[in-house]
């Protein structure tokens, strides 16, 4: 089947993404809510924040390798048991060593998901549909996180804090095991790749790490990811602060989620009218002045307009930064390069909210939307100096023309 031909794969991608990723949504802040029931600081929760991105630090680059010579499907259903056992196990556990713990456990999960979910979208899609196809591919996340903070403030309050939480994590690993309704034979037979005797030798990292573009887009992710995992965090401890109940929070959270979700539907014509370069730079220059002014003390409505805005260009990040990756990699390792690109997200979600902890401990619960500003700025400006898309970009009318890239495509 040529790749692009047939979309209800990518229709059934988007419905599981969007329960597992409403699982980790609902599940993040509901740890944090948990974790100050049991005694937790501002540093504490910045640590088991941490501790579900570490796991996935280690794991990111073998199952890319795996991916690139095997099937991306059998992750799929890997990450769903592993996210909904996090989340219940999460939900269940007595002290903040073992929250923790299963918090990593519920991040391998996301990753082996996402990882899978990614290389099944790089290799059925044609290079020329990448960019729309990455877009309504996040539009799952983005309905997640639309609806999960939500559910979580709706059952987190009242008098009992810690079973509130609890409740929030066994409905959380609940509505996660739904996703595997839609994962029955989602990925192509005869997209599979070829045997690695039959690629021949794997792309070292070094090799794939100095491609023009991949860094860019790295760094870009890398970015964005922690600007969306600390505001899930820590928006629940500035709540606490100002006095912002739960189910504010929640839908607050939710807001920003929205507004991802309307920028990855006109995100087609946003790069038709100012390419992929630019609409990155402006993007990334306006998340960061939005994410310092959070720390202002703003009132409910102005939070809310602000993390609309914040959410739309937020929106932009992800997929860019997926297409730019997996077109400026080598062949025969873009499985690989969009593991890296998801290493570096982790190694983000391990330093920021750690930072973040440290930081929120000395200067107050707000300054970690003023590094997170800081980062943004500096991932706006390696945006603007980055040129590797324009060469893309291109040449996507030589291989819409000429079909080569449709072949190419579904060697990955």
């Amino acid at each position: 089947m040529r790749p692009g031909r047939n979309r209800g794969w990518l229709l059934r991608l988007v419905i599981a993404f969007g329960f597992a990723q409403g699982a980790v949504s609902m599940a993040r802040p509901a740890v944090s809510y948990r974790a100050l029931a049991l005694g937790a600081d501002e540093r504490a929760i910045g640590v088991i924040a941490g501790v579900y991105a570490l796991l996935p630090l280690f794991a990111a680059v073998p199952l890319g390798r795996r991916t690139d010579h095997g099937r991306c499907a059998p992750l799929l259903p890997v990450g769903v048991v592993l996210i909904s056992g996090g989340c219940v196990l999460s939900g269940v556990a007595g002290s903040l060593g073992t929250m923790a713990l299963w918090s990593g456990v519920m991040g391998l999960g996301h990753l082996c998901f996402v990882i899978g979910s990614q290389s099944l979208v790089a290799r059925q899609s044609a290079p020329h549909e990448q960019d729309r196809n990455f877009g309504h591919f996040t539009i799952g996340a983005s309905l997640g996180q639309l609806v999960g903070p939500i559910a979580a403030g709706a059952l987190i309050g009242g008098g009992d804090m810690a079973d509130s939480s609890a409740l929030a994590l066994l409905v959380a690993g609940a509505g996660c095991a739904v996703a595997f309704t839609s994962l029955w034979r989602i990925e192509h037979r005869d997209s599979t790749p070829k045997s690695r005797a039959e690629q021949g030798e794997r792309v070292p990292v070094g090799r794939i790490l100095n491609a023009r573009g991949v860094p860019a887009g790295i760094l870009i992710s890398l970015s964005v990811l922690s600007a969306t995992d600390i505001l899930t965090a820590y928006l629940p401890v500035v709540g606490e602060h100002r006095g912002i109940a739960p189910s504010v929070i929640g839908v607050l959270l939710s807001v920003r989620a929205a507004a991802s979700i309307a920028c990855r539907l006109v995100l087609t014509p946003l790069l038709r009218l100012l390419g992929r370069t630019l609409l990155l730079t402006v993007t990334c220059l306006l998340a960061a002045l939005l994410c310092a002014g959070i720390a202002l003390p703003v009132p409910v409505w102005g939070l809310g307009a602000i993390l609309a805005l914040l959410g739309f260009c937020l929106g932009v990040g992800q997929p860019l930064s997926m297409t730019t990756v997996v077109q400026a990699a080598p062949d025969g390792a873009r499985s690989t390069a969009l593991a890296l690109r998801l290493t570096g997200n982790r190694l983000g979600q391990v330093a920021a909210p750690a930072a973040a902890g440290l930081v929120a401990g000395v200067a107050g619960v707000a300054a970690p939307f003023v590094m997170l500003g800081v980062l943004l700025l500096v991932s706006s400006g390696v945006a603007v100096r980055s040129r590797g898309d324009a060469r893309v970009e291109a040449a996507v009318p030589r291989r819409r023309r000429s079909g080569s890239g449709l072949r190419r495509s579904s060697d990955v």
